[in-house]
């Protein structure tokens, strides 16, 4: 792994250290954790956790969670294990592969799992073997989905970030296998089209879809000034750990 760097999350309430020019998890991490609706003393698990970032930013927002990380790279795998113990948050990290799980992990359920699976099919590659698998696909979608499943418990909840433009790969592997799905799209901004989606599901569920109103991350038609121009709930969740749990809630 090259140079590392201390990076700053929820406003600096982090301390993380990332690769200076590896795979370097962002807002999309921290908008995972802040979806995720995991309630104290529930279990959580993260396939592909990378430096721990959506999994430690979790565990700042709701106490008393066992957290577990699932990442093939071990030099990830430590850095995550090293950014929990600065951190003071509990995290066990394990390293292994989706398709060959470690047997202590095989044994287990657990309450949610979360997951941001890499965004492109193929592609040039990149400099840096560890962004690579990070953003590349190598195991399928489909794989993470499956995988994420057979570590739930009847009921258990998966929560995902994607690319909006496979959205349709997303449902058709959940199709059967889970309900009750809410679907966020998040856009750039106001009247643009949404480049992500965030979404959660329950295991075995029946209930049907939900498509969410949008959630803009930033102000304006464009961006006009040096400096962050984030939308007020994104600076929520990106600077002050807010949740987006609230945005998933079925209108009464």
């Amino acid at each position: 792994m090259n140079e590392l760097r201390e990076d700053g999350f929820l406003g600096g309430r982090l301390r993380i250290t990332q690769p200076l020019r590896g795979y370097r998890s962002g807002a999309d991490a921290v908008m995972l954790a802040a979806s995720c609706p995991a309630q104290p003393d529930e279990s959580v698990l993260e396939l592909g956790c990378g430096a721990g970032v959506a999994s430690l930013c979790l565990g700042w927002r709701v106490p008393r969670l066992r957290l577990t990380g699932l990442e093939r790279q071990e030099d990830y795998a430590e850095l995550a294990r090293r950014n929990a113990a600065r951190n003071g948050i509990s995290l066990h990290v394990l390293t292994g592969d989706l398709g060959a799980m470690p047997a202590e992990l095989r044994r287990e359920s657990f309450d949610h799992v979360i997951a941001n699976p890499p965004y492109f099919i193929a592609g040039t590659k990149a400099g840096d073997a560890g962004r690579n698998l990070s953003r590349q696909e190598d195991t399928p979608l489909v794989g993470w989905i499956d995988a994420a499943l057979r570590r739930l418990r009847p009921g258990g909840i998966i929560t995902l970030i994607q690319r909006a433009d496979r959205l349709d790969a997303v449902l058709s592997t959940l199709q059967g296998r889970a309900g009750a799905i809410a679907i966020l799209p998040v856009a750039a901004r106001q009247g643009r089209e949404a480049g992500r989606i965030i979404l959660t599901a329950r295991k075995a569920a029946r209930t049907p879809l939900r498509l969410l109103a949008p959630f803009i991350m930033h102000d304006g038609a464009q961006h006009w000034l040096d400096g962050e121009d984030f939308s007020s709930q994104a600076s929520a969740v990106l600077r002050e750990g807010a949740s987006m749990v609230e945005y998933f809630a079925k209108e009464s």
